[in-house]
């Protein structure tokens, strides 16, 4: 398959194109500035995009069999305290590169897109979601060690999910576990739909390894065209 990577400096992005590469699929690598890029491995190139530009991501569409965004403001893998800043300072972003996605996808009807997108979307009750409650949404944050003013970021991800789900292009959403992190490879992992998925502990967690291995898992085999999944141990 030929699958595009946009954000593919970031966290997630850098392992979803190592872990595609490992299954033999060609890569175009996306990020704001290719130009500072170095690269030697094979059956990859890198391109410049704006995800924030329906035509500037129309322009890099031809070809591609599957898009996946992990489309963050600034550069997690490098600043996360700049990353949290930026989206704490505008939240809408999420939404217009929703937006900018669908509109550029347009052109391609037949590519399939997957945004990465959060955890507080999920329904942590039967009706709530995390996201529409101030108490469930702070906890969640103490826990992870974020400041309280991030809760606008997550709802931004939320309406980019709303966004979603009013078109009819092949989008799928992807909510990680609510603790994220690099760890181990293990490609065991349990997937869910619109409900966290919990441990034994009761915990909802992934490694940013193992999350990778579901993306391109949905790349290759589609189950949640216009759906949402996440995934957790």
């Amino acid at each position: 398959m030929h699958i595009g990577v946009i954000g593919a400096t970031g966290s997630i992005g850098r392992r979803v194109v190592t872990e595609a590469l490992g299954r033999g699929h060609q890569v175009t690598a996306l990020t704001r500035d290719a130009a500072r890029i170095s690269e030697d491995r094979d059956n990859i190139v890198w391109e410049s995009v704006d995800v924030l530009d329906a035509d500037s991501i129309t322009a890099v569409l031809p070809g591609l069999d599957v898009l996946i965004s992990g489309f963050q403001p600034g550069n997690g893998a490098k600043d996360i305290a700049d990353t949290v800043r930026r989206s704490i300072a505008d939240p809408t972003v999420y939404a217009t590169a929703a937006r900018a996605l669908l509109k550029a996808l347009d052109t391609r009807p037949r590519t399939r897109l997957i945004m990465i997108g959060g955890a507080g979307s999920l329904e942590i009750e039967p009706g709530l979601v995390r996201a529409d409650s101030d108490a469930h949404l702070h906890e969640s944050l103490d826990l992870l060690g974020l400041p309280r003013e991030y809760a606008a970021a997550v709802r931004g991800h939320r309406d980019a999910l709303n966004v979603l789900r009013t078109s009819n292009r092949l989008w799928t959403y992807f909510s990680p576990a609510e603790d994220i992190a690099p760890g181990e490879r293990t490609g065991r992992f349990r997937i869910g739909g619109d409900q966290p998925v919990l441990d034994a502990d009761g915990r909802s967690r992934i490694s940013i390894e193992d999350a990778a291995v579901a993306l391109v898992d949905e790349a290759e085999l589609p189950q949640f065209v216009q759906r949402r999944f996440t995934i957790g141990y």
